[in-house]
C-alpha cells in the first residue's frame, strides 16, 4: 500500500538515507526503483552561475497559476468554506487585483497569451483544438496546434537577460517532439503534462521530463500511488533550491482543481454534507494551498523573499461546477468557455516586499497579455515589439498608468461560433460573428452583465467597432468564418 506523508509531504527520507524532494513513501511496494526516481530528478535540476553582480540583482520571478479555479474560490476574494490560509496571507502581503482578466475563457488559448503576449487576435494558440490544423494529440485527438520557433516566449526574453527558467504542472502549447515543448520555447527545465486531455488524471502512468517521457512506476497497471500535484511541487522546491543564487523564472501551472476531482485526502471536508466531488474540489484546492504555502516557505528560508515577485492567479474563469455550494463566479455572468466576465475574471495577486503595496485592493483592469512586458520590465529585459500587453510595472510600484485604463482588452474564441470581447474603460463589448450585434455592457453600473445598452450608446459602439477592424489578423487554424 502507498502512503503519502501530507505532513512531510516532500522531505522524506528513503533508501539508506538519500533524500529527494519528488519521491513520497512507498511501502510495501518493491517494485518501484526509487534510485533510479531520485538519480533522474537530481540530474534533471540544475545550477547555472549568475553572470555579473548587476543579473544576480534582478529580482526572480514565481508565476503561480491554479487550473479552472473561480475567481471567488479562494478566502482572500470572500470565499467561506474553502480553507486557502496562504493564499490569504499572499494577499495581506501583496495587491489583490478585482479586475484582473485570464487570455482566453479556456485553458491552451489563456496559456499562450501569458506567455507569449499577444492576446487571442494575434497569438498563436487560439483554442484548445483546430479544425483545420494542428497535429495529433497525445490522447489521440486531432488538432492541437503547437507554438513554432519563430514565436518569441516570456521565457526566451528572460532567458536573454540571464535568467535560468523553470516549469512544472501543465503546459498545453506543444506536443511530445514538436516546436511546442517548453524547452524549445525558452525553459531549462521541464515537468509535467504537455497535453490537456493526459493533465484530467492526476494519476498518469507517465509525464514528460524535459524531452522524454517520465514513467510514474506507482500509477503502472492501474494503481493510484503518485499523485502529479505533489510531484510538480517538489520540482519546484527542487529548482528554487537548485537556483538560489541567480535570478530564477519558476513559471508553476499547477492542475488543480481541473477535473478530474480527485484527491489522496478530503482531510476535514469529508463529513461536509456536500456531493462527494465537491468535497473533493475543496480539497483539491486546500492542498494547493498547502503546497503554496511550502514553496513561499522555501523562498523565505533561502533569503529570497526580498527579491522574489510573486504572482498568483487562475488560467480562465471558473466553471463552477458546484455554484451551489461555493459560488465560484460569484455575481458574474457566464463561466469558462465564455466570454462574459464569469469565463474570464480571475483572481490574480502580486507580492514583492517592500515594493508592492501589502494588504491593498486594486481595481486597474490588466490581463495576461502584460505579464511578458512586466516581466521583460523586471528583468531589465527588451519585449518584442509586437506585444499587445503593457507592462503593469509602474501600478505594481503605486504609480498611475493612464494607458492601462484608456487601452482596449481584447479576447476571440471559435468554440461556439466566432466570438469577440473587448473592454474598454468601463464598457464591455461581446458579439458573435463578423457581422453580429454588438452587446454593449457598463461595468462600472452592471457588473452582471444584465444590461444590453448598446442602444443608449451609439458613440461607444462606434468607437468599438472602429477598434475591431484592426484588432486581429486571420488564423489558418482558427478562421473567424466557418470553413467547410
Amino acid at each position: 500500500m502507498f502512503q503519502f506523508v501530507l505532513t512531510a509531504p516532500l522531505e522524506t527520507q528513503v533508501d539508506g538515507g538519500l533524500t529527494h524532494p519528488l519521491r513520497p513513501v512507498f511501502t510495501n511496494h518493491p517494485g518501484i526503483n526509487a534510485m533510479r526516481v531520485a538519480a533522474s530528478f537530481a540530474i534533471a535540476v540544475f545550477t547555472v552561475s549568475a553572470a555579473s553582480a548587476d543579473v544576480a540583482q534582478r529580482p526572480n520571478i514565481l508565476y503561480i497559476m491554479a487550473d479552472d479555479l473561480g475567481v471567488y474560490d479562494v478566502g482572500a476574494y470572500g470565499q467561506p468554506l474553502i480553507k486557502t490560509p496562504n493564499i490569504d496571507q499572499l494577499a495581506r502581503e501583496g495587491t489583490r487585483f478585482t479586475q484582473a482578466y485570464a487570455g482566453a475563457s479556456v485553458c491552451a488559448p489563456s496559456r499562450s497569451v501569458l506567455v507569449t503576449g499577444l492576446h487571442t487576435g494575434h497569438t498563436r494558440v487560439r483554442g484548445n483544438h483546430s479544425r483545420h490544423g494542428g497535429v495529433i494529440g497525445e490522447s489521440g485527438e486531432k488538432g492541437r496546434v503547437p507554438l513554432r520557433d519563430e514565436d518569441v516566449t516570456v521565457a526566451e526574453v528572460l532567458r536573454e537577460a540571464g535568467y535560468v527558467n523553470g516549469i512544472t504542472g501543465k503546459w498545453g502549447l506543444g506536443e511530445g517532439h514538436t516546436s511546442g515543448v517548453p524547452n524549445r520555447q525558452g525553459f531549462d527545465q521541464w515537468f509535467g503534462y504537455l497535453n490537456q486531455d493526459q493533465a484530467h488524471s492526476y494519476y498518469q502512468s507517465s509525464v514528460w521530463l524535459n524531452e522524454e517521457k517520465f514513467d510514474l512506476v506507482g500509477n503502472s497497471n492501474g494503481q493510484r500511488q503518485q499523485y502529479t500535484h505533489d510531484l510538480f511541487t517538489g520540482f519546484a522546491l527542487n529548482f528554487i533550491r537548485a537556483n538560489k543564487d541567480r535570478p530564477f523564472f519558476l513559471y508553476v501551472p499547477y492542475t488543480i482543481p481541473h477535473a478530474k476531482h480527485e484527491v489522496p485526502d478530503r482531510g476535514e471536508y469529508e463529513t461536509r454534507d456536500w456531493p462527494r466531488e465537491a468535497r473533493e474540489y475543496a480539497a483539491m484546492t486546500s492542498r494547493m494551498d498547502d503546497h503554496i504555502g511550502l514553496i513561499l516557505k522555501l523562498i523565505d528560508e533561502e533569503g529570497l523573499r526580498d527579491n522574489t515577485v510573486v504572482f498568483f492567479c487562475s488560467d480562465n474563469g471558473g466553471p463552477a461546477p458546484f455554484n451551489e455550494v461555493f459560488h465560484s463566479n460569484g455575481e458574474l455572468r457566464g463561466r469558462k468557455g465564455q466570454l462574459f466576465e464569469g469565463g474570464i475574471r480571475v483572481p490574480m495577486i502580486v507580492r514583492w516586499p517592500h515594493k508592492v503595496a501589502a494588504g491593498a485592493v486594486s481595481d486597474v483592469p490588466w490581463y495576461f497579455a502584460d505579464f511578458l512586458p512586466t516581466a521583460a520590465a523586471l528583468a531589465g529585459a527588451t519585449p518584442p515589439d509586437n506585444t499587445d500587453g503593457i507592462s503593469i510595472l509602474p501600478t505594481l510600484l503605486g504609480e498611475h498608468q493612464d494607458e492601462l485604463v484608456n487601452r482596449f482588452l481584447y479576447w476571440e474564441q471559435t468554440s461556439q461560433g466566432f466570438q469577440q470581447a473587448v473592454r474598454w474603460r468601463h464598457w464591455k463589448a461581446i458579439r458573435t460573428g463578423l457581422e453580429g450585434e454588438l452587446e454593449l455592457y457598463d461595468l462600472s453600473d452592471d457588473p452582471t452583465e444584465s444590461h444590453n445598452v448598446a442602444a443608449q450608446h451609439a458613440d461607444v459602439v462606434a468607437h468599438i467597432l472602429d477598434y475591431l477592424t484592426t484588432a486581429r489578423v486571420e488564423s489558418h487554424d482558427w478562421p473567424a468564418a466557418p470553413v467547410n
